[in-house]
């Protein structure tokens, strides 16, 4: 089964790190990363630019398009991971090793992933 791992945190602390802070963090990441890139068990990981640079689209009666994320949390989505996983418990454990690896709080949403895509194949939803 595939799961993504959102990873939320406030932006504002994490755009507040030194470079060396930068590496750090990334060094440990990257460390998870490559254990599971050896388990042949990661997929596409992305970092998402800060919600400044963000557009949202509000449905409704009318479509709206607004400047922002606009989001009223503390917390935004930072990046995300999709990784294959027996189950949901090595998805949690795959979780903690990202949120040990990272010393800045928040957290990590786990939900099961269908691909959608003409050229890999679908999951089955439970």
């Amino acid at each position: 089964m595939r799961y993504a791992i959102l990873c939320y945190s406030c932006e504002d602390a994490i755009g507040s790190w030194t470079l060396e802070e930068e590496r750090l963090v990334m060094g440990r990441l990257a460390a998870v990363e490559g254990k599971l890139m050896r388990e042949g068990r990661l997929g596409p990981t992305a970092r998402l630019l800060p919600t400044t640079s963000a557009t949202t689209l509000r449905k409704s009666r009318k479509t709206v398009v607004l400047d922002g994320p606009y989001a009223e949390t503390k917390e935004q989505l930072l990046g995300f991971y999709l990784v294959d996983c027996n189950g949901l418990e090595q998805a949690i454990e795959t979780a903690i090793e990202l949120a040990a690896a990272n010393p800045c709080g928040g957290a990590y949403e786990i939900r099961p992933v269908d691909i959608m895509s003409l050229n890999l194949p679908r999951t089955p939803l439970p």
